[in-house]
């Protein structure tokens, strides 16, 4: 079974690669593509909060 802290992070990672290649067509001047940036930056800081949580859940569940 794989950890829920893993699937986040590869979630995170597959943004993070879509946000890069968009930036790249933001900065040829694709102003559609600075959106789409934007939008994949906003997934990742939502993904981010939510190992964050799965960190402290899983770190709690572990002690009791």
């Amino acid at each position: 079974m794989e950890n829920n802290v893993i699937k986040l992070l590869q979630q995170m990672e597959r943004e993070f690669m879509a946000a890069a290649k968009d930036s790249e067509k933001f900065v040829e001047g694709n102003n559609s593509a600075g959106t789409r940036v934007r939008k994949c930056m906003q997934n990742i800081k939502s993904l981010a909060q939510k190992v964050r949580v799965e960190v402290q859940d899983q770190k709690h569940t572990a002690t009791v």
